[in-house]
């Protein structure tokens, strides 16, 4: 019987490991600037241990504060998946804590991305698991259910994909098509090589080359002015 709105997908694409290896120690600023600078995840969404993920989008969405989908979530997703919760940025109600975190990570889960609350902040911000989250709030999540499991959800403003590549570090998370995964990674690097070029300029003249920045003034027709005065005079 068909049931909108509660409804379980089982099974996704999932992008295979070598496609997963080319994010390997790419820090995700620079993976934003090869895309456009806009691909990051708002909402408040960050990481709350400094634990770097990499992997493919198990996705969820649920009411708020409602986290029965979750707990299905995490006994059915595969090793290395990354939970990812749509829960509208909710911050009444913690959807997961402590035990579920354990639990994901003895699953060898690749972490959770929760568009919403957590609690135990001082347990998961040590733990060694990948935990990004808006907020955090003791009041622990109710188990009523309906959502959707393994549809396209919309976290952090960022519309993801069940099988979407997700890399996150200290600086936030992105979600990446597998099918743009070669060619961001590659441009990845090439911006990587640019920037330690610029930090050994740096570090060996003092200088920066900015000549574009004037280019960029004069091109924009920016006024210059001598001094500033006090007052203006009309």
């Amino acid at each position: 019987m068909a049931n909108a709105g509660y409804r379980i997908y089982q099974n996704f694409k999932r992008p295979g490991t070598e496609l997963l290896s080319l994010f390997e120690g790419i820090p995700v600023p620079n993976l934003d600037d090869c895309m456009n600078r806009t691909a990051s995840l708002g909402g408040g969404i960050h990481s709350l241990n400094g634990k770097r993920l990499t992997g493919p989008a198990y996705t969820i969405t649920c009411p708020e504060g409602d986290n029965l989908l979750f707990y299905y979530a995490i006994a059915n997703a595969q090793p290395g998946d990354v939970i990812v919760v749509a829960n509208n940025g909710f911050s009444g109600r913690a959807l997961c804590g402590e035990i579920m975190a354990t639990w994901a990570k003895a699953r060898q889960l690749g972490g959770f991305v929760i568009d919403g609350a957590i609690r135990d902040f001082e347990e998961l911000s040590h733990m060694d698991f990948p935990v990004f989250a808006v907020h955090s709030n003791p009041n622990g999540p109710y188990k009523n259910g309906v959502g959707e499991i393994n549809v396209p959800v919309n976290v952090g403003g960022k519309v993801i994909y069940p099988g979407d590549i997700l890399v996150g570090d200290g600086d936030g998370i992105i979600a990446i098509h597998p099918k743009d995964a070669e060619q961001i990674a590659a441009a990845a690097h090439q911006v990587m090589k640019k920037e330690a070029a610029m930090m050994e300029s740096i570090h060996r003249t003092g200088e920066l080359d900015i000549a574009w920045v004037y280019k960029k003034l004069e091109d924009s027709h920016c006024e210059m002015i001598e001094e500033m005065q006090h007052g203006y005079s009309i």
